[in-house]
């Protein structure tokens, strides 16, 4: 009996010992997070020049980009933010407004600000942007940026707030611990721009539209969990070829258009994560070279 008391005593001091080790942990990650958060990202930026709002063709490529790339996911329709992810269990980020109307968070950018925000995700005060998936947009070419940013400084205005991220405390842990990281300790600050290429069905245009993918399925595209997704979220697919690619369900660029016009899969099932009011948007020709891209990447094993 002596015995047992014994090591239920120890018992309870280990547990309590890890639960002391656990919440030190915790407390250390948060504070790691908050100092990364607010960290200077300081980067050498050179502006695209604005268009005009006269430019009738560049406001049509912004409108597409804007509504076909994934901004729409998290800005809205309407370019003034909005709540994409709420899971009730304390994560919740909300877009900021970035049309010209009240609460707009880029009210008197200048050309060097949008460039940064938008391929570096970094803020005009040389902070990271959290959430803001610049990995996406780093490799935008000078024409497309600065068509989608005409887009947003000519659009009507609209009322709206600034950003909201609300992260849990584990989450923030594995940030301040490097285990996740923002989109600008990501990016290749010192890469020039990608040069523009044709638009139409081949590799070449299709590795371009792809960029839009890095966000989620990685920089090989070979997928895995989705950084600083909810727990409940599902791994991003392996898009390269070979075993465990999710392109064996699309092997016609076809069946990549069902999927992003409709959101299900060739056997009728949902896809849960994917930003299908962008996605449903693209264009055939973007969709099919995307569809040649992947279809030529290297196999790849899910991470």
């Amino acid at each position: 009996m002596n015995a047992a008391r014994r090591w239920a005593k120890r018992a309870a001091v280990l547990i309590a010992v890890l639960v002391a080790m656990a919440a030190a942990a915790l407390w250390l990650g948060n504070e790691l997070a908050t100092r990364k958060m607010q960290r200077t990202v300081d980067i050498a930026v050179q502006g695209v020049p604005f268009r005009s709002a006269s430019d009738s063709a560049a406001l049509e490529r912004g409108r597409y980009l804007f509504a076909s790339r994934g901004c729409v996911d998290c800005h809205g329709a309407q370019a003034n933010g909005r709540v994409f992810l709420d899971d009730g269990k304390g994560m919740r980020i909300a877009g900021p407004n970035i049309s010209p109307g009240p609460g707009s968070v880029v009210a008197g950018y200048t050309p060097v600000d949008w460039v940064r925000a938008i391929r570096h995700g970094v803020s005009r005060g040389g902070r990271p942007l959290m959430v803001m998936p610049s990995e996406d947009y780093n490799r935008l070419t000078d024409d497309d940026l600065a068509s989608l940013v005409a887009y947003l400084r000519f659009k009507e205005p609209a009322s709206g707030a600034g950003a909201v991220v609300e992260l849990p405390l584990p989450v923030r842990a594995f940030y301040g611990f490097g285990l996740m990281h923002d989109a600008a300790a990501k990016i290749d600050h010192a890469k020039p721009p990608e040069q523009p290429v044709p638009e139409s069905v081949t590799v070449k245009h299709g590795a371009y539209v792809a960029n839009m993918c890095l966000g989620c399925h990685g920089a090989r595209l070979a997928g895995g969990k989705i950084p600083g997704g909810p727990p409940e979220w599902p791994a991003a697919s392996n898009l390269t070829p070979g075993d465990g690619s999710a392109m064996v369900r699309y092997p016609d660029a076809e069946a990549l258009l069902a999927l992003f016009k409709t959101g299900k899969r060739p056997d009728g099932t949902a896809v849960k994560v994917m930003p299908f009011e962008s996605l449903r948007e693209m264009n055939d020709t973007d969709v099919r070279a995307l569809h040649l891209f992947l279809k030529s990447l290297p196999s790849g094993s899910q991470s």
